[in-house]
């Protein structure tokens, strides 16, 4: 087995998923089997730290932020108590470039512990986090994804949360499936993640009708873009979780690896 670590991106959807067991947390849960090597650290790009300017969390020992509202009390009872990475988040912020500001305001937000307590359990592994410019065009994302590249030879698993399809305005409870056009992007980006080609993905607007609904506001959808970049050409792809829920979420998930069984 190669010794560069994976890259992955999880359709996180509700944060319910952090206690709920269901197809899409079983699914999670399978992951670090398929990893089969423990990270050195994992790298979070979470759309839920969405900032002016890219940022990186260098605390040795991270808060924990309940970032959302209104949910069941045992929801906010989850302790992810991971330790940080100074060293690897110095590292990152030297790849990307000196305009990177350190900032440990905040902490691990649930676009992080939701997906990372299934994932992994023990909260042993070393977990930082990197923030979602704001200002950035989608290029950019794409781009820093490769900068990033090289922490995966380091032992560094670079974790995207996020949602392909976000919009939260059109949200039904109690729809199991997407809308149509929900449905229709969510089909288009699959298709070009499996064929690699990222700049249909950068310029998603060529899906039609269907993409501002989808993607609202870059939030959701640029930590996909950051792990297009910091996947390679040899790298084997794989989608799961494949659907859309609630009428207007996209679970659906993606692992690059060079190797998969």
């Amino acid at each position: 087995m190669s010794e560069r670590m994976p890259v992955i991106f999880v359709g996180h959807g509700s944060p319910l998923n952090a206690i709920e067991n269901n197809k899409y947390t079983a699914a999670w849960s399978g992951i670090a089997e398929k990893i089969e090597r423990k990270p050195a650290a994992i790298l979070c790009i979470s759309a839920h730290w969405f900032t002016p300017g890219s940022r990186v969390a260098d605390s040795s020992e991270p808060k924990m932020i309940y970032d959302m509202y209104g949910f069941p009390d045992e929801l906010y009872k989850v302790v992810y108590p991971a330790p940080g990475s100074p060293g690897f988040a110095r590292l990152t912020r030297e790849l990307i470039g000196d305009k990177v500001q350190f900032d440990n305001s905040r902490g691990l937000d649930h676009g992080t512990w939701s997906v990372l307590c299934r994932i992994y359990p023990e909260a042993d592994i070393p977990v930082f986090q990197l923030s979602v410019d704001s200002r950035a065009l989608a290029e950019e994302y794409l781009n820093i994804g490769r900068k990033l590249r090289s922490l995966r030879e380091q032992g560094v698993l670079i974790l995207g949360s996020g949602n392909v399809v976000h919009n939260l305005a059109r949200v039904s409870w109690n729809m199991d499936g997407g809308y149509s056009w929900a449905e229709d992007f969510d089909n288009y980006i699959k298709e070009n993640i499996l064929s690699r080609k990222d700049e249909n993905i950068v310029h998603f607007e060529r899906a039609g009708a269907s993409a501002s609904l989808a993607v609202p506001s870059m939030d959701h959808f640029a930590p996909l873009l950051y792990v297009l970049g910091a996947a390679d050409g040899t790298d084997h792809v794989r989608i799961f979780n494949d659907s859309c829920a609630l009428g207007a979420l996209s679970i659906t998930s993606c692992l690059f690896a060079p190797n998969l069984d």
